[in-house]
């Protein structure tokens, strides 16, 4: 009887932790990278952010298997502040054609680095 109650109690168990939420989109380690980035603001913590936005792109093993919102625009961003304008401006156009309400952000960006 005993057995039987154990035995019950372990497969409720496993079948409650298989069911546990997946996420909408993966973001790998942007959060800490990020977060060494904006804290040290050298070459070497944006390139280590450089590519993990590169990460998020290629490998998105989320529910909905696409980039986060703001990915790309922030992607973008840190490509014009390296000086690679052409690149963060493919980067900031992708963002608008994924997500068109960011259009009005992304404008001001661009116009930010125009000038």
């Amino acid at each position: 009887m005993k057995w039987k109650f154990l035995f019950i109690g372990l497969v409720t168990t496993l079948y409650l932790t298989s069911c546990a939420p997946k996420t909408l989109y993966s973001w790998s380690n942007y959060d800490d990278t990020s977060y060494k980035y904006l804290k040290n603001s050298d070459e070497k913590s944006m390139e280590q952010l450089i590519k993990t936005y590169r990460q998020l792109i290629e490998k998105q093993t989320g529910t909905r298997k696409a980039v986060p919102p703001g990915v790309y625009a922030d992607y973008g961003f840190v490509l014009l502040q390296s000086e690679k304008t052409e690149e963060g401006k493919a980067m900031l156009e992708k963002e608008i054609s994924l997500y068109p309400e960011s259009k009005i952000f992304i404008d001001r960006i661009l116009q930010m680095f125009e000038k």
